[in-house]
């Protein structure tokens, strides 16, 4: 039975804090996000959404502050929280001397998935992503593209109850951004949660349901797409304003740049 869809929230979150000697990241954020969503985390650079997805997922330890995913609390039982998520964390890392076969493989069967079912699984994600062309090539040899997909692949092999993606786009060529977002529609069509964390709003329009904005490492709003947007013509116009931006004038003290000498 999945837990998450059993009345618990996918991420329950309380009292978040995290400094990095005399600065803030996260300043004591509280945060529930529902299960069987696609839930975008939005805010502008340094907002410290990275930060904070590090901290759900276990990847670092908060200053202050509870996590819950599924229902347990990611320091106090992090194997059960480890065997319910998948992670494509920014600035992804893989071991770029295996084929990308052999890198599912060997994901597999660390999670401890049978041989057989890793196969089968690790084939068909393959096929559905575009990769099975390349799939006894180098990870090293891979394009950005193809990187992000194959870090898709390894997420979702043990098919977890929670997907956690940090900028899952960045860098992607259309085609590929494409064949993600398929998948990721699918998966969430199936009852399971995608939190993925974005500065690019035209996307999180697009593909969530749900979405919490942060700023300066505080919450600023969160709740259905709609709700957040309100009246705004747009979920970028929405998020100028409750993030303060102001439309300053960036080419106001720039006279000098561009025209003919």
């Amino acid at each position: 039975m999945n837990e998450v869809g059993a009345g618990v929230a996918a991420v329950r979150v309380q009292g978040l804090w995290k400094r990095f000697g005399e600065q803030i990241a996260v300043a004591g954020i509280d945060l529930e996000l529902p299960a069987g969503r696609f839930i975008g985390l939005v805010g502008p650079n340094g907002a410290g959404k990275t930060t904070t997805l590090s901290m759900v997922t276990g990847l670092l330890r908060p200053d202050q502050g509870t996590v819950e995913v599924a229902g347990h609390d990611v320091w106090r039982d992090p194997v059960a929280v480890k065997a319910r998520i998948g992670v494509l964390p920014e600035g992804l890392r893989l071991f770029e001397r295996l084929s990308g076969r052999e890198l599912l493989a060997y994901t597999g069967r660390l999670r401890g998935l049978p041989g057989d079912e890793v196969d089968k699984r690790a084939t068909q994600l393959l096929d559905v992503l575009g990769l099975a062309g390349a799939q006894h090539k180098l990870v090293v040899d891979y394009s950005t593209g193809m990187r992000k997909k194959i870090g898709l692949a390894a997420a979702l092999l043990h098919n977890p109850e929670v997907l956690f993606l940090d900028e899952p786009f960045e860098g992607v060529d259309p085609v590929s951004a494409q064949t993600i977002r398929g998948v990721l529609e699918r998966y969430t069509a199936s009852g399971a949660t995608v939190v993925f964390s974005s500065h690019v709003m035209e996307l999180v329009e697009s593909l969530c349901d749900w979405v919490a904005v942060m700023a300066a490492g505080r919450i600023r709003a969160h709740g259905p797409l709609a709700e957040v947007r309100g009246d705004a013509p747009s979920l970028q116009q929405a998020f100028l304003e409750l993030v303060g931006a102001h439309g300053h004038d960036a080419g106001a003290d720039l006279d000098w740049l561009g025209g003919v000498r």
